[in-house]
């Protein structure tokens, strides 16, 4: 008999990647999601429950309706500016939410957690790559969010037999390689699919928020990974608590950092397309350099990232952004 897992967030733009892969391994699948930001076209496996991570009520009828084995947790806020300009909204969503599924993981007797944390609990990072034992220390409120909802999850371990990995995702990008799914959310603005819609002109140039960082060319540096390959992390990491694996916290990155104007430069070379830039000042929140140490999710959940390539990412990032353009002018 198959596990069956509950995922938060799951028609979301990294949950549906792993809703897929799950799907494909064999799981059963039950993705909660209120489509405030995912796609109900986007859930290829499983079957979707509309709600709130806010309902309690909703919340509790899911898990009564099921005997799950194990809870994937993607639903949150993402954005760095939006949790500084509404900070509350980010303690609420990503915070408090958190604690409602913990409440039901304990009332229901889930004893295995997968959660989706972030870089941006490290802050400035003291040093690069940043490993998992160096300090947090989060500059923003997005950040500040993820690190209570990981020391609630912690603390909670702790006291009882619930086991929990925590990733903490450097830079997403890419797209599925077959074209079925990626970033659906109109208030995406990651770099690489804010340059892509550049390059398809949807908009008229692309910001460089800060060219006065302390780097070699002056803007901010990201480790950026291929969304399959962090959607292949999860799966590693439910594989390994359901082995009896010990709670633990991974980095996901490359361990390979590359500057605004480096992936800006490939993606004009990716897609033969020459877009136009603007220098902006930089965005309150944004760290210079940020790359992860990435070797103990390899040694410890044997992980093999499959495409950890720029060429690779922004490839399959435009040809996303291509087809949702095609679709869109046709409809």
């Amino acid at each position: 008999m198959s596990s069956k897992i509950l995922v938060t967030g799951g028609a979301g733009y990294i949950g549906s990647h792993t809703v897929r892969q799950l799907g494909e391994a064999g799981y059963e699948i039950v993705v909660y999601d209120n489509l405030s930001t995912g796609s109900a076209k986007a859930v290829l496996n499983g079957s979707l429950f509309v709600g709130d991570l806010d309902d309690k009520l909703a919340l509790e009828l899911a898990f009564a309706q099921h005997n799950f084995d194990a809870v994937l947790h993607f639903a949150a806020s993402i954005s760095v500016p939006e949790s500084i300009a509404n900070p509350l909204d980010y303690y609420a969503n990503n915070t408090r939410n958190t604690l409602n599924l913990l409440r039901c993981c304990q009332k229901f007797r889930v004893k295995k957690f997968v959660f989706s944390s972030t870089a941006a609990v490290y802050g400035e990072p003291q040093e690069n790559p940043v490993s998992e034992s160096c300090p947090t220390n989060p500059i923003n409120p997005y950040g500040c969010s993820k690190l209570m909802s990981e020391r609630m999850i912690r603390d909670y371990g702790l006291s009882s037999d619930f086991k929990f990995i925590i990733l903490r995702y450097f830079n997403v990008a890419g797209a599925d390689l077959k074209g079925r799914i990626g970033q659906s959310s109109a208030k995406a603005s990651h770099l690489m699919k804010v340059a892509c819609d550049a390059a398809l002109g949807n908009r008229p140039y692309v910001d460089i928020f800060g060219t006065d960082f302390d780097t070699p060319d002056g803007t901010g540096i990201r480790d950026y990974i291929h969304v399959e390959d962090l959607a292949a992390a999860h799966i590693d990491a439910l594989r390994y608590l359901e082995e009896g694996g010990d709670s633990d916290i991974f980095n996901c990155g490359y361990g390979r950092g590359y500057s605004v104007k480096e992936v800006l430069e490939k993606l004009k070379e990716v897609s033969g397309i020459d877009f136009s830039t603007i220098q902006s000042p930089k965005r309150p929140g944004d760290p210079a350099c940020v790359i992860a140490c990435g070797d103990r999710i390899r040694n410890v959940l044997g992980w093999q990232p499959q495409y950890n390539n720029l060429e690779t990412i922004l490839k399959t990032t435009f040809a996303w952004e291509q087809k949702k353009l095609l679709q869109l002018t046709k409809s």
